[in-house]
């Protein structure tokens, strides 16, 4: 440890609700947390914004104690566990985290080395801080669910290919795979911002059967689905046989049995699995450590959309109704200065 503060500074909430609810962020200061074997602990300088916020935030009731959010952070390494080996004092890191660890809206941050990469070196911290949580959930849907490659064809419907996760994945199966990418997007700044990604095409989601059949008469060999609710019989008309989804969300009493006609999957996707049920595992890591590379090597860009500052409760608020509106496009990210 070289840190010689003993206080912090962070963002949480008490108690569970709306972002305009009294409690629904407030001012803190807490103890600079000790490393513990494996931990990394982080002078946090930007973190963004990311729809598990706003779900935790709403969902979980903290029961009046604080909690603090925060899945998407960039920063400097001040102190690290005793097993350690990965990173040293002075690294510069950007990282996700665990959901069931207190969040990166904060100051001072303990992360687990595992599930750490180190900073792509072109990128400020609010440019890097806009990347882990959606480049491993873009990640893992395109590379692990549905397995797709260098030699992969076919086609890949991105939904909401303006939002966080959706920038990532049009421009990793751009970059990464031979498919041919669909976004969709419904105004002209979100269009444009897709195709700046590297879409082939931009189709509209609120006319999305009559669009696809226009870019894919023969249909989409896979979705990547942000928004799952009331959409499983468009998705099912729209795959060719066989095809598959990889759903992000948590749509209760969902459906799926339309998918059965034709023989397709339904994958769900959920970055905090490694975290949660494989704490030993390196791969989220690895991940962060090669996206880095494809950044420095200009293959993949930021996706930050506006920034934001200082981190504090009133600021995060704004952010918060920022990311809530329909009207949010990339990442929003707040610099900690």
């Amino acid at each position: 440890m070289t840190n010689t503060a003993t206080r912090t500074r962070a963002v949480a909430y008490r108690n569970s609700g709306p972002i305009d609810a009294p409690d629904a962020l407030i001012d803190i200061e807490i103890d600079i947390p000790t490393p513990g074997p494996h931990d990394l602990l982080v002078e946090v300088r930007a973190v963004s914004v990311n729809p598990a916020d706003a779900k935790v935030r709403a969902g979980v009731d903290p029961g009046g104690e604080p909690k603090i959010l925060g899945f998407d952070a960039a920063g400097v390494v001040v102190g690290t566990g005793a097993a350690v080996t990965s990173f040293s004092v002075g690294d510069e890191v950007y990282y996700a985290g665990s959901i069931a660890r207190p969040g990166s809206n904060a100051g001072h941050q303990l992360v687990d080395e595992r599930i750490t990469g180190h900073k792509p070196r072109i990128l400020d911290f609010a440019e890097a801080a806009a990347l882990p949580l959606t480049a491993i959930t873009a990640w893992e849907a395109l590379f692990d669910h549905l397995r797709l490659g260098p030699d992969s064809q076919g086609t890949l419907l991105v939904m909401a290919g303006a939002g966080g996760v959706g920038s990532m994945a049009v421009q990793l199966a751009r970059k990464l795979t031979g498919v041919t990418v669909i976004g969709t997007a419904s105004r002209p700044e979100s269009k444009r911002w897709v195709q700046d990604m590297g879409a082939h095409h931009v189709v509209n989601h609120h006319h999305l059967r009559e669009e696809i059949r226009e870019v894919a008469p023969g249909g989409v060999d896979a979705i990547l689905s942000p928004f799952s609710a009331g959409n499983v019989e468009t998705y099912a008309e729209i795959l060719r046989p066989r095809g598959a989804v990889v759903a992000i969300d948590e749509p209760e009493g969902l459906d799926t049995l339309p998918l059965k006609s034709k023989s397709q999957a339904w994958h769900w996707e959920f970055m905090f699995s490694r975290p949660l049920h494989e704490p030993e595992s390196t791969y989220q890591r690895e991940l962060l450590d090669t996206v880095a590379r494809l950044v420095d090597d200009r293959v993949l860009r930021t996706t930050i959309s506006e920034r934001l500052g200082p981190l504090n409760a009133e600021t995060l608020r704004a952010a918060h109704r920022r990311m809530e509106s329909s009207g949010s496009i990339g990442k929003i990210v707040l610099t900690v200065g």
